[in-house]
């Protein structure tokens, strides 16, 4: 025989509802967690490069120093930075570093990470060995 508690809880005579509340608690915030960790990957894998999540190639400038972009101004207009938001958190071998402008960027290991204006859609790396000091980004 199924009961009615006065919250509308199905409940088994012997059995206390609050363990199904806590099972359905728990779940719940196992599966939060779980999303948490997905959102917080800027970047995945595609045909062995890393892209952003437009699915676009990603790059590095060979003239960053470790966790300072030196791409600002022109530069970053032809190289657009993997932005971050301000509350962004840095994950496994992802930072977050502070650009000139103020504004943060997405980088793999130290290394400032970035898309190419000329790639025109996904899977394009047209700006791989561009004059010499970009490169396509990898793990």
């Amino acid at each position: 025989m199924v009961m009615q508690t006065p919250f509308c809880l199905p409940t088994i005579p012997g059995e206390n509802p609050m363990k199904y509340l806590s099972v359905a608690a728990l779940t719940l915030a196992l599966l939060g967690g779980c999303a948490t960790v997905t959102a917080q990957s800027p970047a995945s894998m595609s045909n062995g490069v890393l892209v952003g999540p437009n699915g676009m190639t990603l790059y590095t400038f060979d003239r960053d120093a470790e966790g300072k972009s030196a791409c600002n101004g022109p530069c970053a207009a032809n190289w657009p930075p993997l932005m971050a938001s301000d509350t962004d958190k840095a994950s496994g071998d992802y930072t977050v570093i502070a650009r000139d402008d103020g504004k943060k960027q997405w980088a793999l290991k130290g290394k400032p990470l970035y898309y190419w204006s000329k790639d025109a859609k996904p899977g394009d790396k047209t700006g791989d060995g561009f004059n010499k000091v970009w490169q396509l980004a990898r793990p």
